[in-house]
């Protein structure tokens, strides 16, 4: 493939994750493979031990914080394991803060998944007891995960050791506009689709996880943000690794951290800041995308037709199916052979999904569209 059409399928990655890096940031990753400006070492072979990837650290860590708006009693982590680990490491650290069980809402795949682990950690830790089983205070099973519910909905206990949500679920293809849970209750959220796509009122988590796969680079690194009044709570005896005050006091270098994703993190963080000018802008970008794709959808006369309440549809992930599954897997290869990658929806529900996250541009997303017209028009 030549360079001219390999930008091409960069720019037209609609992929749940790894998402589309912005352009500028693919090229300065492109080079630092080579070599890193003003250190001469390729950026695979940086050691993190040295003072550059130290300065690193924390020059990230601010630009977190300053895009975040937070307050100083919270510290930016850079973690493994995805937001997988993070399921089972929050409840193993924190459920012993009451005698009630934490609470959870099963919104989609990924809240479902959450859940699950979080009852996982609670095994591995020997606390699941009656009295310290998980809570689900809300669930769309039922419904097949085609809304979400709203702040006055939820009954929620005001002893609970902490609440726990997914503010965007990609396999369905929505998200939450408020914030909700009880400001007396540590609100934990799995932002890990959303995070960094929009300003968001920070300082009412306690604790914030994001994997970089969709809107901050690359796999390989998990950013946690961590309230220090939460922070001293932690559980005594849980392993270092999984102990969120062990990589604090490190500054994320208490193991091997992956040096290179997380200067992908850097350099998205500066694009965010020096080429888009803040969040602000990013959210009105991200919300012209959205309105861009919906509105092709729901002037189509239902050949393509969104499964989710308008009120929940994700900014970020767009799913919709056609009017067969035959039609739609024709969709999919025809998609591919024009240059378009990832449409396909998640394996556990199939359709088409179209992620719309930081890196993908308002012309990627016109492109698609049109693509979409005139697929309908030839059928």
């Amino acid at each position: 493939m030549n360079s001219s059409s390999s930008t091409t399928r960069n720019l037209l990655n609609f992929s749940g994750g790894p998402g589309a890096l912005a352009e500028s940031v693919l090229q300065q990753v492109k080079a630092s493979i080579e070599s890193v400006p003003g250190i001469g070492l390729s950026i695979l072979g940086i050691s993190h031990r040295s003072k550059w990837f130290t300065d690193l650290v924390l020059d990230t860590e601010e630009r977190i914080r300053s895009l975040l708006s937070l307050s100083k009693d919270y510290h930016v982590l850079f973690l493994q394991g995805g937001a997988t680990q993070q399921f089972s490491t929050v409840a193993m650290a924190f459920s012993h803060l009451s005698k009630h069980p934490a609470e959870y809402l099963d919104t989609g795949y990924w809240s479902s998944k959450s859940i699950e682990g979080a009852n996982q950690g609670l095994a591995q830790s020997e606390l699941q007891r009656s009295n310290l089983d998980l809570k689900v205070t809300w669930s769309g099973r039922e419904t097949g995960y085609s809304k979400l519910p709203s702040n006055s909905e939820l009954e929620l206990s005001a002893h609970a050791p902490y609440f726990h949500y997914v503010s965007n679920e990609t396999v369905e293809g929505l998200q939450f506009k408020e914030i909700v849970g009880l400001d007396s209750v540590p609100r934990i959220c799995d932002m890990s689709s959303d995070f960094l796509s929009a300003p968001i009122d920070a300082n009412r988590f306690s604790l914030i996880y994001a994997h970089a796969q969709k809107n901050l680079g690359p796999a390989g690194v998990t950013v946690v943000v961590i309230k220090d009044e939460l922070l001293k709570l932690v559980r005594p005896g849980i392993p270092a690794f999984l102990d969120y005050r062990t990589h604090a006091q490190a500054h994320s270098n208490f193991n091997t951290p992956p040096v290179f994703a997380i200067y992908v993190v850097n350099l998205i963080t500066k694009w965010l800041m020096q080429e888009v000018g803040g969040l602000a802008e990013m959210q009105e970008i991200n919300l012209e995308k959205a309105q861009c794709l919906y509105d092709l959808i729901d002037h189509s006369e239902n050949f393509y037709k969104s499964t989710v309440s308008k009120a929940n549809r994700s900014t970020m992930n767009v799913t919709f199916r056609l009017p067969s599954p035959e039609l739609e897997q024709a969709f999919i290869i025809k998609s591919e052979s024009m240059g378009f990658s990832g449409l396909g929806g998640h394996r556990s529900v199939g359709g088409i999904r179209a992620s719309l996250y930081n890196g993908v541009t308002l012309n990627a997303v016109r492109e698609l569209t049109q693509f979409m017209s005139d697929f309908r028009a030839n059928i």
